[in-house]
Parts: C-alpha cells; sequence; structure tokens
C-alpha cells in the first residue's frame, strides 16, 4: 500500500468523522469540515507536484 493511499484513507475518514450530521458533532459547525478541506488540497498540490 504506497503512502498516498493510506494518507487519502485516513483523509476519507476524518472527514466522515467531522460531518455534523451525529449528535455529538452538532454544535461544531462547519469548522472542521473546512480544516480538512484546506488539508485534502493541501495534499491533491502535492499529489499534482509529485512530491507525495
Amino acid at each position: 500500500m504506497s503512502l498516498s493511499l493510506l494518507l487519502l484513507i485516513v483523509l476519507i475518514l476524518l472527514l466522515i468523522g467531522a460531518l455534523p450530521t451525529w449528535g455529538y458533532s452538532r454544535s461544531w459547525g462547519y469548522r472542521p469540515i473546512g480544516g480538512l478541506g484546506i488539508v485534502l488540497i493541501i495534499v491533491i498540490v502535492l499529489l499534482v507536484l509529485h512530491v507525495i
């Protein structure tokens, strides 16, 4: 398993866990999704530039 695939799986799991659909995360709003979105954009840019 490559590092980029493992990183993608972890990011997807974090994204699902931060969705405001469960009771414990309703009060968080969309801040966790925004933070994960920024991390995902950085990872995509690094993949395009072949750094990862």
